[in-house]
């Protein structure tokens, strides 16, 4: 009876992770990996747009935060530590598989600035408030890379256009430029998924 009222010991805090993993406690980084895998890689997925590389990313970040925990100095909260490195670990990946595309989609698409000249600044809340979270998510996968990251830091991850251009690596008004034409492409894009979608939808029901 007394066995059964003793209460078990706390699971050990994030904190208390993070200093044992810096001291090199293998099941302490474990427990890590286990407590924030699924973020990491709904982080990736979001950004990437393919369950596979979305999955490779989500072990190549832990990779990283094995080999640059003790770097962790607790200034911040461990997750945001966590979140920005995992963004790092997808940014180096889409600039190593995209600058040609990236600089093809900047000199095919000036006519999106005519399209809808909007500000530049907050998330658009057509885009990310009345349209169905399936297409949505959808039509994102299907962004050009270099839209796609500028999109998802800004309006997925809110990450403010200074702070995308250092993580990018390129000028302020560069990220302000690749959002707006982001939008102005999403929109095609969303256009297009709700059509098919539909389409789809009268195939089956002629076929029930």
């Amino acid at each position: 009876m007394n066995q059964k009222n003793q209460t078990r010991p706390a699971s050990p805090t994030s904190a208390e992770l993070v200093t044992r993993a810096q001291k090199g406690e293998e099941s302490a980084f474990e427990a890590l990996f286990h407590q924030y895998k699924g973020r990491v890689y709904s982080v990736c997925l979001r950004m990437i747009g393919n369950t596979a590389e979305a999955e490779d990313l989500t072990q190549e970040a832990f990779m990283q935060v094995f080999r640059k925990i003790h770097t962790f100095r607790g200034e911040s909260a461990f997750s945001t530590w966590l979140h920005r490195l995992s963004v790092n670990i997808v940014l180096m990946s889409l600039r190593k598989k995209t600058v040609t595309e990236t600089s093809l989609e900047d000199s095919a698409s000036g006519e999106e600035f005519d399209e809808q000249r909007k500000e530049f600044g907050a998330p658009d809340l057509v885009l990310m408030g009345s349209i169905d979270r399936m297409h949505l998510e959808r039509a994102i996968a299907r962004l050009p890379a270099g839209y796609k990251q500028t999109f998802v830091l800004h309006d997925v991850h809110g990450y403010e256009h200074n702070e995308i251009a250092t993580l990018l690596g390129c000028s302020i008004g560069n990220s302000k430029s690749q959002l707006h034409k982001a939008r102005g492409r999403l929109r095609k894009l969303l256009r297009e998924t709700v059509r098919e979608s539909r389409n789809e939808n009268e195939l089956h029901a002629e076929v029930a």
